[in-house]
């Protein structure tokens, strides 16, 4: 797809990947309408660019239905349609077991990575389905490929995310609409700090399983790769080499990852 003169939507454009994604939409000749609940951090990323009127700031929450429906109308008055959307605003919860993970932490995470997803998704489908040539990239995770001790509601969002985009793969098969599902191991960016876990309390059984990760991703190469995803429009594309060995090992092997993790932790206890 040509990247030139489109319009793309992109969620979580306030920071970290999404940020990524708009800036480097933006430098091969995009609009782009950024969408995050932060107006702080989407003011952030319109510092970094020099974009001449094609960018514009959505500060909505896409948890909220309402909100999404008034998103649409805001893009088609600014531009008159979208070609893309790019599904990429996530959030993490505290690092505990599904056991001692409270309820309400539970659906906040659904809320965000899943429904969010699917609510920003139905709301411009129609739109995509009506232009020549259209985009939609969904951004899963390496945790929901396999597990990441201590992340089990974000990893179930996530798989939820990477099956409903490879529906929405064979539903779409007709239409104008490419569809792309990105799966990032551990990249460098504020999903921390934004969902409010403190870096300092992740248990040492989760480093190296995942976002804890003692070499992540450039942030800017996740945008890269995203958007070179929505250039040649490739569905199943990878961010680090741990994202494509989680992928490898679970098709190969299910049952010894799951034995590998649980000794991980085993042995972390003591």
């Amino acid at each position: 797809m040509d990247i030139k003169d489109k319009v793309f939507v992109v969620t979580g454009g306030g920071s970290g990947i999404g940020r990524a994604a708009v800036l480097e939409l933006i430098a091969q000749g995009a609009r782009v309408a950024a969408v995050d609940r932060s107006t702080d951090g989407l003011r952030g990323t319109a510092a970094l660019t020099d974009s001449v009127g094609r960018l514009t700031l959505h500060a909505i929450d896409i948890t909220e239905q309402d909100q999404v429906e008034s998103l649409v109308a805001s893009v088609i008055d600014a531009h008159g349609t979208a070609d893309g959307l790019v599904n990429v605003a996530g959030i993490v919860h505290r690092f505990v077991s599904v056991a001692e993970l409270r309820i309400d932490e539970l659906e906040r995470v659904l809320a965000v990575n899943y429904w969010g997803t699917v609510r920003v998704t139905k709301a411009f489908l129609p739109i995509l389905t009506e232009r020549p040539a259209a985009a939609l990239v969904n951004v899963a995770s390496k945790g929901g490929i396999v597990p990441v001790p201590g992340q089990g509601a974000y990893g179930a969002s996530k798989a939820a995310v990477k099956l409903l985009t490879e529906t929405l793969f064979v539903e779409l098969a007709a239409t104008p609409i490419a569809v792309s599902l990105v799966i990032p191991g551990a990249v460098a960016t504020g999903i921390l700090d934004n969902s409010g876990v403190d870096l300092s309390s992740i248990p040492a059984a989760a480093h190296d399983s995942g976002m804890a990760q003692s070499h992540p991703v450039d942030a800017t190469e996740a945008g890269a790769t995203i958007v070179e995803a929505i250039r040649t429009g490739r569905f199943r594309v990878f961010i680090g080499a741990d994202a494509q060995e989680a992928d490898r090992a679970a098709r190969e092997d299910p049952m010894a990852v799951l034995e590998s993790e649980a000794s991980r932790l085993r042995a972390a206890a003591g």
